[in-house]
C-alpha cells in the first residue's frame, strides 16, 4: 500500500487540481507532503521501535494508514487532503521504519536474504500497479477511492498482523531504554528542512533559502551534539564504524539517486521527445519493476547461499550503471528499444536490493534493529530527493550548451544526466564490495 500511495496520486493529481479549483503549486503538496513525512520521520519511528516493539509500530502505523486514508478521501478541500496525506505520510513512515526489523526478527540468517527479497517484492509490486490501478479507479470511480481501497485491504493486513507478526517475546530482549527526545525533534528539523530545500528551493528567493539551509545545519549540529552526549541517543553514531553498515547505506543512497534519475526523467523524455501518451509511458515504466518483482526474491534467496557481496556489487550496481549508460546513447526511437533498457536497470536493482539489505541489517546490533532499519529507509528516500534534484541540476546546467540544436538540446542535456547517474551506480558498485563477515551480528 505504501508504494502505492506513493505512486497513484501523481497519476490523478489533475483530476484533484480541477475538483479543489487549486492552483497547481498548492496541488503539488499532495504527493510532496506524503514523501517528506516519510522521511523525516523514518528514524524517530525506527528507534520507537527498539524501545517499544516493532510489532506495536507497524501496527500503529498501520492503524493509522487506515484512519489517515478514509480522511484523505472525506477531505473537502485540498488543504485537508494535505493535511492528511500528512498524517498518510507519518503513518506509512512508521510501517517502513520497521519492517526490514521485523523480518531480521522472523528469519534466521540462512533465510534473511530470501525473506527480504520477498519484501522488495512487494515494493516493486506496488510501483507497477500504482499509476496504471489509479487511472483506471480515477476514470471509472473518482479519484476518492484511490484512498478508500486502502481501508478494507488495511483491514485485512491489520488482523493478519495481530496473528503473525513477532510479539512480545522477542520485545522482552530490549532491556529499559528511553527515547532521547531532543534528537528526535532536531533530527525532524534537519530532515524536513533539508529536503524542503531540495524540493522547492530553487522557487524560493536567497533570504528564505539562506534561512533553511541555516535552519539545516543549526539543527544537524544539534543533533550531533545532543547524539554524543546522551545515554541513550536515538541515532548510536558508532553504528556508523560499522564498515559494512556505512558502505552499505552509502551504496542504498547512490542506487536511489541513480534510480529517480531515470524513473524522474524518462517519462519527459517519452512525451517530450517521442510524444507518447501517458498510458502508453505508464506501459513502458512499468518494465522496471516488473523486472524487479521476479528478480528481488530470487536473488535475496541467492545472497544467503553465495554471500551479498558479488550480487549486490557487479551484478547489482554495475549492471544498474550499465543500463544508464545504454540510455545516454538513445534517441528517438520505439518503446521496445527504450523498455529492455528500463528492464536492465530493474535486474541490476533487484540484484542489489536483497543482498544489500541483509547485509546492512545483518551487521546492525540486534538492540538498534529498528534504527537500523530506520536508517536505511532513509537513506533510500532521501537518495529518490537527491537523484531528481541531482538529475534536474545536470540538465539545466547543460541544456544552454545544447540550444543551438533545437529540439534535440533536451534529449542530448538529458544523456548527461544519465552518465552522472550511471556514475553514481558504478560508486555504489565499489562501496558495495565493503563487507566484513565478522560484523555479522544477527
Amino acid at each position: 500500500m505504501t508504494p502505492i500511495d506513493a505512486s497513484v496520486v501523481n497519476t490523478v493529481l489533475p483530476s484533484i487540481t480541477d475538483f479543489f479549483h487549486a492552483e497547481l503549486s498548492t496541488a503539488q503538496w499532495v504527493p510532496m507532503v506524503y514523501l517528506l513525512m516519510i522521511s523525516s520521520l523514518l528514524l524517530t519511528s525506527g528507534r520507537l521501535g527498539d524501545i517499544i516493539g516493532y510489532r506495536t509500530i507497524y501496527l500503529s502505523g498501520l492503524a493509522g494508514f487506515i484512519l489517515s486514508s478514509a480522511l484523505c478521501g472525506f477531505s473537502r478541500s485540498v488543504e485537508m487532503l494535505i493535511a492528511a496525506r500528512a498524517l498518510q505520510g507519518l503513518t506509512a513512515g512508521m510501517m517502513m521504519a520497521v519492517s526490514f526489523a521485523i523480518i531480521i526478527a522472523a528469519f534466521p540468517p540462512s533465510q534473511r536474504g530470501k525473506a527480504l527479497g520477498i519484501s522488495a517484492t512487494s515494493i516493486a509490486a506496488g510501483l507497477a500497479i500504482g499509476p496504471t490501478l489509479g487511472g483506471f479507479i480515477a476514470s471509472y470511480l473518482g479519484w476518492r477511492f484511490i484512498f478508500y481501497i486502502n481501508i478494507p485491504i488495511g483491514i485485512a493486513g491489520f488482523l493478519l498482523g495481530v496473528k503473525v507478526l513477532p510479539g512480545p517475546s522477542f520485545d522482552n530482549e530490549r532491556g529499559e531504554q528511553t527515547i532521547d527526545v531532543v534528537g528526535a525533534v532536531t533530527v525532524f528539523i534537519a530532515l524536513l528542512s533539508s529536503l524542503f530545500a531540495i524540493n522547492r528551493g530553487q522557487m524560493m528567493g536567497m533570504p528564505a533559502r539562506m534561512l533553511i539551509v541555516l535552519v539545516f545545519i543549526t539543527a544537524l549540529l544539534l543533533f550531533l551534539y545532543t547524539e554524543l552526549h546522551v545515554p541513550q541517543p536515538m541515532v548510536d553514531l558508532s553504528l556508523f564504524k560499522i564498515k559494512t553498515f556505512l558502505f552499505g547505506n552509502l551504496s542504498v543512497i547512490l542506487i536511489s539517486m541513480s534510480h529517480y534519475v531515470l524513473v524522474f526523467f524518462t517519462p519527459f523524455y517519452l512525451q517530450r521527445i517521442l510524444h507518447y501518451t501517458p498510458d502508453r509511458i505508464g506501459l513502458v515504466m512499468a518494465s522496471f519493476p516488473l523486472v524487479v518483482l521476479i528478480v528481488a526474491p530470487l536473488s535475496g534467496a541467492l545472497s544467503d547461499r553465495i554471500g551479498t557481496k558479488v550480487l549486490s556489487a557487479w551484478g547489482g550496481a554495475g549492471t544498474c550503471a550499465t543500463a544508464l549508460l545504454l540510455m545516454a546513447q538513445i534517441g528517438v526511437t520505439h518503446e521496445f528499444d527504450v523498455a529492455w533498457r528500463i528492464a536492465l536497470f530493474g535486474l541490476g536493482s533487484g540484484l542489489f536490493q536483497s543482498p544489500n539489505n541483509s547485509a546492512v541489517m545483518g551487521s546492525t546490533p540486534r538492540q538498534y534493529l529498528g534504527v537500523g532499519s530506520g536508517i536505511l529507509a532513509t537513506m533510500r528516500n532521501v537518495g529518490m530527493v537527491l537523484g531528481i534534484a541531482t538529475g534536474g541540476a545536470v540538465v539545466a546546467y547543460r541544456l544552454p550548451f545544447y540550444a543551438p540544436s533545437g529540439d534535440t538540446a533536451f534529449l542530448f542535456a538529458l544523456h548527461d544526466a544519465y552518465v552522472a547517474g550511471a556514475l553514481l551506480a558504478g560508486i555504489a558498485a565499489f562501496t558495495s564490495l565493503v563487507r566484513y563477515k565478522k560484523e555479522i551480528c544477527v
